[in-house]
């Protein structure tokens, strides 16, 4: 397929040597478009619920004795979650510059780091689901924590997924160096993970920040 190759310049990101890869990576900015639909659908849902449960007809339902967000959410803990998060997607930043140079080595390193920041942030998550758990706010607590938890549940979902898939293509690389191929599919893998610290921005402002007031 050498003519996959024709016309290209030298200074071209090798994943866009290829007409598949500018194809794939052209398929995967409308998926994510689809991602975006995806979650201000569930954020729409989310802040409906919040304004008759805990925003102006709040506390009057609070009667039934559920715990408000006010009252659970730790602003340290989601703070921390939040700058690991982000310095992931610094990290994810740093690898794909390493691609551009041809720097498999330091990729494949940056890439690692990163998905322990990811796995970070996921155990993080997880604790602080089991200590509002523990504290009455679980899932079937009443629709605000429903809700809440379909939110972030959803998002971690993403972020789990994201780190298998990243974990496959870490694998991939080094099994066939960096190519067109391999190399379309690294910075695919960053497109979405950076997609997800951007909707965590969006979770950390108008769930948690907006919780505790």
């Amino acid at each position: 397929m050498a003519h996959e190759h024709e016309n290209i310049s030298p200074d071209t990101p090798l994943e866009y040597q290829s007409s598949i890869g500018r194809l794939n990576i052209f398929g995967f900015w409308i998926f994510l478009g689809a991602e975006i639909a995806l979650f201000a659908t569930i954020f729409a849902t989310y802040f409906t619920i919040y304004s008759f449960t805990v925003g102006g007809h709040g506390h009057g339902a609070n009667a039934g004795g559920w715990p408000l967000p006010s009252e659970l959410f730790e602003l340290g803990n989601t703070l921390v979650m939040t700058i690991v998060l982000l310095i992931s997607s610094f990290t994810c930043g740093l690898a794909i510059h390493e691609m551009r140079k041809r720097n498999v080595k330091a990729m494949v390193v940056w890439l690692v780091i990163t998905l322990l920041f990811g796995l970070s942030f996921l155990y993080l998550e997880i604790n602080e689901f089991i200590h509002l758990v523990h504290e009455g706010a679980a899932l079937g607590t009443n629709a605000y924590w429903s809700s809440f938890y379909f939110l972030t549940g959803t998002h971690g979902l993403h972020v789990s997924l994201g780190i298998l898939w990243m974990t496959l293509i870490i694998f991939q690389v080094i099994k066939r160096g960096l190519t067109p191929d391999t190399a379309k599919k690294v910075f695919i893998a960053s497109l979405y993970w950076h997609f997800l610290d951007f909707v965590w921005i969006f979770v950390y402002t108008g769930v948690y920040l907006l919780g505790m007031v």
